[in-house]
């Protein structure tokens, strides 16, 4: 067991109280975007504890530009597992409704930008998904469980340049 995943262990279940629920979604976006902006986006906030991306999407209505720090699961095939828990929120967080919308996306990790589609996990994958996205913060299920709604489970496949929003 590594120092990360010790560390992990004894945060995880923080993240998972009622307290971190209320705090988390007003105290974290404007800190990671503080953090991006001094380092160029080469370092994140959630990154010092698990995979971290910014999912650059399009508005499903609006067409605008939208960014969205999440924590990412490698699926073993060069491949990324977001899930949308928006804190076990009732609502669905707007990424995945612009991702459902518009699939074609960019993701930021470590500082390099490069061009994604992004696939709905289907029902019969969920499981295995869910299993591998615990190994690495255990009991990040709970979200979904507390949410009372089936959280979206995307798989983010790097593909070439597909628009000219690389910049």
């Amino acid at each position: 067991m590594t120092v990360t995943d010790v560390v992990r262990a004894c945060i995880a279940p923080f993240t998972r109280t009622r307290a971190f629920r209320a705090a988390g979604p007003r105290l974290l976006p404007p800190l990671e975007r503080l953090l991006a902006r001094l380092t160029g986006g080469r370092v994140q906030l959630s990154a010092l504890l698990v995979p971290s991306l910014v999912l650059h999407t399009t508005g499903a209505k609006s067409g605008t530009p939208r960014e969205a720090p999440l924590m990412y699961t490698p699926d073993g095939h060069g491949r990324a597992i977001v899930a949308g828990t928006n804190f076990a929120g009732a609502r669905h967080p707007a990424w995945t409704t612009n991702l459902l919308a518009h699939p074609d996306a960019w993701i930021t990790v470590r500082g390099r930008r490069m061009p994604v589609h992004a696939t709905p996990i289907p029902a019969e994958e969920r499981d295995a998904a869910w299993a591998r996205i615990e190994r690495q913060w255990p009991g990040y299920r709970s979200y979904e469980r507390e949410s009372g709604r089936t959280v979206r489970l995307f798989r983010l496949q790097p593909v070439r340049a597909h628009s000219s929003r690389d910049g």
